[in-house]
């Protein structure tokens, strides 16, 4: 009888900050890191799922992921598999995990890594990619996966049913479509705000080239660098390429109806994070205001009732979820459903560590099984770490390839873990310590002058 043995836990960051990958208003200088989990079993495969952060606290994520541990060690590895739903209900009705939310910030995240884990766990004891797996489960197994408390109200657990129901007729002809076309991608790579013009300039021709129908740009700053390098990216791509934004919340609703406002000449295909994630009613307002300039948010939205007030609102154009921000896999279906039957484009949030990896996943099972190809969707793709996992993301002329390894795609290297180990992997070694560190691993780089941290 297999048993899952141990739960190890893993501080690994990524000194992107030194380039400004990932720069954007809000997060200037990150460095892309990694609470990364592996469920350790008596007979393997083993299951690896993480938490994406961008550097300092990562340690904090790490340490609420370690507090999940007595939960799980032991568990019959057959029975976890057989139950995909079990380890997320019970972690997340845990009474004294659920009071450090309720199911949102670290102790969400660090559920949400696990879970994850627990789908890579069973994808590669099934011998199948996650997507695979998902989209082979009946309607009935699928609307089992997800807690239907505070949904109701928008979605129940027949309404699911009967959307489920009806997409299955269809499902080998998209699964068929999916391997032969891909998944259709966009790149954020030219955008990040850190960037000068020559780079935006050669990064968005290399964009087209590479066959991708859409970039994104980081602004929120100043409004005239952001309409100069708008002008620098619409002159690379021509105008028959889409250009999106991404403001990553650093606008109160006001400002960000005027912002837009310069900007409209570019013409923007979507306005992203125009404000606080938690704001549903400020993003109704913006979408009113700047319409037709689409508004798209959802990978800060701590849980699934924030995607259903989004839904329920009209406060959006597209939904972009985020396979690492809530409680796993089974949470995402839960929005996918919730997307589904609002008839919103899911558009998912990656780059960062590995979250194109893991999304690629939750799109495709979307595409077969859910809500069907829409020509609308595209999913978020950053040229940053690949080569660090064990089974990178493929991306051929602007879509994703869909992975046929079994898992989710989220396992790191060996070599990776021991290279970017923080704060004593060979990368970090010798690297000054901050002073008022959380913690005593160390971080990613100095906390602003007169800032202390601890008692």
């Amino acid at each position: 009888m297999a048993k899952l043995v141990a739960v190890d836990v893993h501080d690994v960051r990524f000194p992107t900050s030194r380039e400004l990958h990932g720069s954007d208003a809000m997060n200037p200088d990150p460095d892309y890191s990694a609470a990364y989990v592996v469920l350790r079993t008596s007979d393997g495969p083993d299951g690896h799922g993480f938490a994406f952060t961008i550097g300092r606290g990562n340690e904090v994520q790490c340490a609420a992921i370690r507090a999940l541990a007595p939960a799980l060690v032991g568990r019959d590895v057959e029975e976890i598999c057989a139950d995909l739903g079990r380890v997320y209900f019970d972690l997340v009705d845990d009474s004294q995990f659920r009071w450090l939310g309720p199911e949102k910030g670290l102790m969400h995240m660090a559920i949400g890594a696990v879970v994850n884990a627990v789908w890579d766990l069973a994808g590669c004891r099934a011998g199948l990619p996650v997507w695979k797996l998902l989209a082979e489960m009946t309607p009935e197994q699928i609307v089992g996966l997800v807690d239907w408390r505070y949904l109701r109200d928008a979605l129940t657990p027949e309404e699911a049913l009967d959307l489920l129901r009806a997409a299955e007729p269809g499902r080998a002809a998209r699964e068929e479509r999916l391997r032969a076309r891909g998944l259709a991608a966009y790149t954020t790579t030219p955008g990040w705000l850190g960037y000068d013009d020559e780079t935006v300039d050669r990064l968005s021709r290399q964009a087209v080239a590479d066959g991708f129908g859409q970039i994104k740009l980081k602004v929120g700053r100043d409004v005239d660098d952001d309409r100069r390098r708008l002008g620098v990216a619409r002159r690379a791509v021509g105008p028959d390429v889409r250009i999106a934004v991404d403001a990553n919340q650093c606008w109160d609703v006001a400002e960000a109806v005027r912002w837009v406002e310069r900007l409209r000449e570019f013409d923007l295909w979507w306005v992203e994070e125009p404000t606080s994630p938690d704001d549903v009613l400020g993003h109704a307002a913006i979408r009113r205001e700047v319409a037709p300039i689409r508004v798209a948010t959802g990978e800060h939205a701590q849980n699934r009732v924030i995607v259903k007030q989004l839904l329920q609102a009209g406060a959006i154009d597209v939904l972009q979820p985020d396979a690492a921000r809530v409680g796993g896999v089974n949470e995402n279906v839960a929005i996918l459903l919730l997307a589904a039957k609002f008839g919103v484009p899911v558009c998912p949030h990656a780059g960062g560590v590995g979250l194109c990896e893991l999304v690629q996943h939750l799109a495709m099972f979307d595409e077969v099984a859910v809500a069907g190809h829409r020509p609308d969707r595209v999913v978020e793709y950053v040229d940053h770490l690949h080569e660090h996992f064990a089974d990178p993301v493929r991306i051929v002329e602007g879509a994703y390839v869909a992975p046929t390894a079994p898992g989710m795609s989220a396992e790191l290297r060996p070599e990776t873990l021991a290279d970017y180990r923080y704060p004593d992997g060979p990368v970090w070694a010798g690297s000054p310590t901050p002073a008022g560190t959380v913690g005593d691993e160390g971080g990613s780089g100095p906390w602003p002058a007169g800032v202390a941290v601890g008692g």
